[in-house]
């Protein structure tokens, strides 16, 4: 996302129990949607969720959080 424009510099901070992973927006965050409700997908899952979510084979992001 950082190729395209869409976040600035990251950085990790390690903070002795957790680490931190910090990223600077750069406000094109407006054009993206949600999708919801959240699904549990498993990685040997995710290349049939790619499919099944995005509208294009080269077209979208999809954001992993834990």
């Amino acid at each position: 996302m950082m190729k395209y424009g869409d976040t600035g510099k990251s950085g990790i901070t390690d903070a002795h129990r957790a680490g931190e992973i910090v990223v600077n927006l750069t406000g094109r965050f407006n054009m993206y949607g949600v999708i919801s409700p959240r699904f549990d997908v498993e990685l040997r899952d995710l290349e049939k969720w790619q499919n099944n979510l995005l509208s294009s084979h080269r077209f979208g992001f999809i954001v992993l959080t834990t």
